[in-house]
C-alpha cells in the first residue's frame, strides 16, 4: 500500500452508521501506521485504523464505491414503499 494512503474510502460494512469515509490524518512507523477517517457525512466524527485493517479487501476498498441499492449514503436504509398508492 502506498504511503501516504489514499484519501477516500469505502467500508465494507457500517461504522457508526456510515459507509464512506476521507483521510484526515494518519502517522506511525512500519507495522504501527495508522490512519484516521471520518465520514464524509459527519464531518466531526473519527474512526482510528491500523493500516494493516486498511490493507484487508474484506474491510476497506480504496475510493468510493457505489453502495448497494436500498441503502442511503447516511447508513439508515431507504423506505422503498410508495406512498402514492394506499394499500388495501
Amino acid at each position: 500500500m502506498r504511503w501516504p494512503p489514499n484519501q477516500a474510502w469505502t467500508s465494507t460494512k457500517k461504522r457508526e452508521g456510515y459507509r464512506h469515509f476521507e483521510v484526515k490524518q494518519f502517522g506511525g512507523k512500519e507495522k504501527e501506521r495508522w490512519v484516521e477517517l471520518y465520514p464524509v457525512l459527519e464531518k466531526a466524527m473519527r474512526v482510528r485504523v491500523p493500516i494493516a485493517e486498511l490493507k484487508d479487501p474484506n474491510k476497506w476498498t480504496s475510493g468510493w464505491l457505489q453502495l448497494p441499492e436500498g441503502e442511503c449514503c447516511d447508513g439508515q436504509a431507504e423506505d422503498m414503499t410508495d406512498d402514492s398508492e394506499e394499500i388495501q
